[in-house]
């Protein structure tokens, strides 16, 4: 009877190791995403959730918007180390927020722990077509030209004060030696608005909320501000052709409160990464022009210190506060 009782208990726990993580654990796991539902963030989210389903179980996306961010990576970075929570990290939360805020509810270089990068989507210096014909600009080269002999006439657009597309303009302004005028928005939409109507001269927008008006022919893009072209947009330079070193994208990945055991990290990076790895989200996330970007934990740990030291000098140099 002992005999049995034994090998009994052995093909249970057998059974449990070979389960889905959350069933095995019994309760689903939650990923956390800092923005409101419906954007690109949301949308990779819930994509992945669907794909790491048979290796974890059930995935349950919370949106906790709010705080530039802050509010729904504070959720994560004071959840229980079990395996459990996990949480996007993005570009504002993780690198430009930190430098932004004078108060932060969380360490982003200690309270997490890196589990892989999800997605990179380049920007794009985009100018009002009409514009950009009047004033014969084609290209960076033009753009730079004109604007350092006309000091101050050009004005750019953001969606407010320490957003990436006005830290992205600051940097272009230092790099090229030029002056522009920064006009913030409330959000990206409205900064657009601007640009499409006339009001502003120039951005930096994401490159999957520009697209459809660079293909319509109401924007014309001058340079993606990656470090290479995108497969999106083959015939538009890099911005580092011209300014060489330039270079800012925007990113997001995931991370689990920090200390969670590194066992459990590990299986969620060889999930999260096996469904980055699939055709089938390398096929929907082109459509959002997003590449996937499945990094070890200890590769997306070291992007992150990177792009922090990066915006540090950035925002210092803007002297852009949210508080």
């Amino acid at each position: 009877m002992q005999r049995r009782t034994l090998l009994i208990s052995g093909v249970a726990s057998a059974a449990t190791l070979a389960a889905p993580w959350s069933h095995a654990q019994g309760r689903p796991i939650r990923l956390v995403v800092p923005y409101a539902p419906g954007g690109p963030i949301d949308v990779t989210a819930r994509l992945l959730a669907e794909r790491v389903k048979d290796s974890l179980g059930t995935v349950i996306i919370e949106n906790r918007p709010g705080g530039g961010g802050n509010i729904g990576a504070d959720v994560v970075a004071k959840a229980a180390p079990d395996g459990l929570t996990v949480g996007i990290a993005a570009v504002a939360t993780h690198a430009i927020n930190p430098w932004l805020y004078s108060k932060m509810p969380y360490n982003a270089a200690t309270d997490f722990a890196p589990i892989t990068q999800m997605v990179r989507v380049p920007n794009v210096l985009v100018m009002n077509a009409e514009a950009a014909t009047r004033l014969n600009i084609r290209s960076v080269a033009d753009l730079v030209q004109y604007a350092r002999a006309n000091p101050g006439k050009l004005n750019y657009g953001s969606g407010g004060n320490g957003s990436a597309g006005h830290l992205a303009g600051e940097m272009f302004k230092r790099d090229a030696g030029i002056f522009a005028v920064h006009i913030p928005y409330n959000g990206g939409n409205p900064a657009q608005l601007a640009l499409l109507s006339g009001q502003v001269d120039f951005n930096f927008d994401n490159l999957a909320t520009a697209a459809p008006n660079i293909r319509s022919g109401k924007l014309r893009a001058l340079a993606v501000t990656a470090a290479r072209r995108s497969a999106a947009l083959p015939d538009v330079p890099s911005l580092a052709d011209t300014l060489p070193g330039f270079a800012i994208d925007t990113w997001w990945g995931l991370v689990a409160p920090a200390a969670t055991p590194p066992d459990m990290v590990a299986r969620l990076h060889q999930a999260f990464a096996a469904a980055l790895n699939s055709p089938e989200a390398k096929t929907r996330f082109g459509a959002l022009l997003a590449e996937p970007v499945a990094s070890t934990p200890a590769e997306f740990g070291a992007f992150m210190a990177a792009e922090r030291t990066k915006y540090e000098k950035i925002v210092k140099a803007s002297g852009a506060r949210v508080d």
